[in-house]
């Protein structure tokens, strides 16, 4: 086993690693529910950036029903956003981590942030 071309090769999955995490940083995506009366709007991250709720979805007749519907609403919008995310994770980190993280070597790949 060659030791530099392991090293080399770690290296270079180390910067394709961070490369991977930039984008994830620099992208948003969107979740939404109610046939558009709300949506949340995620980093590439999962952390919620905004979060709109449109005046259609509140009934000002009935306060109590219309508040519980906005919270099922914005719920529902946030995990449709995370599922996106998550999936935007998996096509951008899933290719690089596959073989590290639990197979031929336990515990991750030392050095390397998020294994």
């Amino acid at each position: 086993m060659d030791m530099q071309a392991l090293l080399q090769q770690a290296q270079q999955m180390q910067q394709q690693l961070v490369e991977a995490q930039q984008a994830l940083d620099e992208a948003e995506v969107e979740g939404s529910s109610g046939g558009g009366l709300v949506k949340v709007r995620l980093s590439g991250r999962g952390q919620v950036e905004d979060i709109t709720v449109s005046a259609d979805a509140i009934d000002p007749s009935d306060a109590e029903e219309s508040a519980q519907t906005v919270a099922d609403l914005v719920l529902a919008a946030i995990r449709d956003a995370e599922a996106q995310v998550e999936r935007l994770q998996q096509e951008k980190m899933g290719p690089l981590t596959q073989g590290l993280g639990g197979g031929g070597m336990p515990g991750g790949m030392p050095g390397l942030p998020g294994l």
